[in-house]
């Protein structure tokens, strides 16, 4: 199948916010069990910490924990029904 794959990633980035553990200056740390690909592509945009080690998780850059929730609210926050 033919996708868009920079839909994907913000998708995945956006899902990365639900799996956050712990968070500092240096960025958060967020649970990495989403596609390998979409994770290869976002450790290449800067976003993420190298995916391919033994760890379960990842490390979200500050730019990426940023990017996260923006993309996140975006896509996933319930707008507030007027009275």
């Amino acid at each position: 199948m033919d996708y868009d794959q920079d839909k994907v990633d913000e998708m995945v980035l956006a899902l990365l916010c639900l799996t956050i553990c712990e968070e500092n200056e240096w960025g958060a740390r967020t649970w990495k069990s989403h596609d390998w690909d979409a994770l290869d592509r976002l450790h290449t945009k800067g976003y993420i910490s190298d995916p391919k080690s033994k760890a379960k998780s990842v490390v979200l850059s500050p730019e990426g924990v940023q990017r996260a929730r923006e993309l996140f609210e975006r896509n996933f926050a319930r707008v507030a029904k007027s009275r």
